[in-house]
């Protein structure tokens, strides 16, 4: 007899990791994200990572949080750990993540979130000075199609003059790596050699199933260029494949 696996339930799986985390203290090790990628990779990454303060920050990721200014859309927000941050330096900040237990804790620890994504943006948010997506989350760009409806929708929440940071990663060509073959996979597909699908387990319940681009530096030029943002500075991590980026409105 054939047996038929029962399909994950399809909830907030990444709040419930982050919830567990947060009421374990943020402990190291207290939660582990587990994230799916569609050729059926499996990675785990310790939760306590998204609420980790900016002394345990990469530098480009330090660099780019500091350059925040006036009202500040965090894109993202994850624990808060860029928002809560920002905060305490004075800023209003709002973030905005599609889980809504990770809006339930950054809301507990103190910075204003609302329940979104990109490029579907709440309505009524106001406009803001700074754009950020840090701890990488360049990614939420999501591939070269989806870039340009993404950076057009962060625009029309900007202020004249509102300044777009944050962090990515260079998926590079994945040689003598897991990712060699998936980044093969993805060319084959018309799709680009770091555009990663990805949902976050939590035993039997996983998120919807999502678009996360590693886009090379070029690539990310390339989304940029035609936009209604200018990119000021680019800025490599020389000793890794980690950048940091400022543009402006």
């Amino acid at each position: 007899m054939d047996l038929v696996a029962k399909e994950s339930r399809i909830d907030d799986a990444f709040g419930c990791v982050l919830a567990r985390c947060w009421e374990a203290g943020a402990a190291p090790w207290s939660a582990v994200e587990v994230i799916e990628r569609d050729d059926g990779l499996i990675a785990a990454n310790d939760a306590s990572r998204y609420f980790s303060e900016p002394a345990q920050w990469s530098a480009l990721d330090r660099w780019a949080w500091e350059q925040a200014e006036g009202r500040v859309l965090d894109v993202g927000c994850d624990g808060g750990r860029h928002a809560v941050a920002w905060v305490a330096r004075g800023h209003e900040v709002v973030g905005v993540d599609p889980s809504p237990g990770a809006v339930r804790i950054t809301r507990e620890r103190g910075a204003k979130a609302v329940i979104g994504s990109v490029p579907s943006l709440p309505e009524e948010l106001g406009g803001f000075d700074t754009i950020a997506l840090c701890g990488d989350s360049l990614g939420l760009l999501g591939g070269p199609e989806q870039a340009s409806q993404v950076l057009s929708a962060l625009a029309a929440v900007a202020c004249p003059g509102a300044r777009l940071i944050g962090t990515g990663t260079d998926p590079g060509d994945g040689a003598g790596t897991v990712h060699a073959d998936y980044h093969s996979w993805n060319l084959s597909r018309g799709r680009a050699r770091g555009q990663l699908r990805l949902r976050v387990r939590d035993g039997a319940v996983a998120t919807p199933w999502f678009d996360y681009w590693l886009a090379s530096p070029d690539e990310f030029a390339a989304a940029v260029d035609g936009s209604a943002w200018t990119l000021e500075t680019l800025d490599r991590d020389l000793t890794g494949s980690g950048y940091a980026v400022s543009l402006r409105r």
